[in-house]
């Protein structure tokens, strides 16, 4: 259960905070009493809609449009979110994008888009953060399960979520001589729109002859027997960003409800 007091007096930035895993992790951020700045791309209207929620409910919060991809509009945005919080604790690199596709139908914009998007800006989005966190913070990069298991055609992907693992491990110990801790989360199928958008891609041809819909064969990927719910994701990524996961550093925690 969330408490007030574990994110009192925080100043949280969230990527790709609009929907989704973005925004429950700002619900969750909020709801403990950090104060929190959102940003997207494209979804004005829904972080319009988040940010009502949550300044509704007494919390500061607010949106700030931006693309993780440009590294001068990664700095910016942080640099903005920093001015209005009065400095920065907490990132949550939660911006991505999905892609499914055949190795012969790879082309450079797809891989750029993918990697551009799912490395680059997080890293961007970890190079502006770090100088705004004068007092220590905490950095929870968004990896996936996808980057451990195979699934087909999904190759460009997992590479880019393999990449982020490899991004946590490496900046660690660097930014620890700052008293920055940095992790990752690797979910496995979350009920999301972009899983709606995509589920059926996650499973193999062969098997999307079945009857079952393609949100069930996920779940069942998962030993708990269903996708998790967005929060539930928020839950884990809150417990990184917390004083509770003060010996973690580097790692990758697996959100994936017991994948097999």
């Amino acid at each position: 259960m969330a408490t007030m007091e574990r994110f009192a007096h925080s100043r949280a930035l969230i990527t790709g905070g609009s929907r989704g895993i973005g925004a429950a992790v700002a619900r969750r951020l909020a709801a403990e009493g950090a104060a929190v700045a959102i940003t997207y791309r494209a979804n004005a209207g829904l972080a319009g809609a988040l940010i009502a929620e949550l300044t509704g409910a007494g919390h500061t919060a607010f949106a700030l449009p931006g693309d993780v991809r440009d590294r001068a509009a990664a700095h910016a945005v942080a640099r903005q979110a920093a001015d209005r919080l009065g400095g920065l604790d907490v990132l949550v690199s939660n911006a991505g994008v999905e892609y499914f596709g055949p190795l012969a139908g790879i082309t450079e914009h797809d891989f750029r888009h993918v990697f551009d998007t799912n490395v680059a800006g997080q890293l961007w989005a970890v190079q502006a953060a770090v100088p705004l966190m004068t007092g220590g913070g905490r950095i929870v990069l968004m990896s996936s399960v996808s980057s451990t298991i195979a699934v087909f055609q999904h190759s460009v992907y997992a590479a880019s979520k393999a990449a982020v693992v490899a991004l946590a491990r490496n900046l660690a110990p660097e930014l620890a001589a700052q008293n920055i801790a940095i992790n990752a989360i690797a979910p496995g199928g979350t009920a999301t729109d972009m899983a709606t958008e995509n589920a059926r891609h996650y499973t193999h041809p062969l098997l999307r002859e079945h009857d079952l819909p393609a949100h069930t064969q996920i779940g069942l990927h998962a030993s708990l027997g269903r996708l998790a719910e967005p929060a539930e994701i928020a839950a884990a990524i809150a417990f990184l960003a917390s004083p509770d996961a003060a010996y973690l550093n580097g790692g990758t925690l697996a959100a994936d409800g017991g994948w097999m």
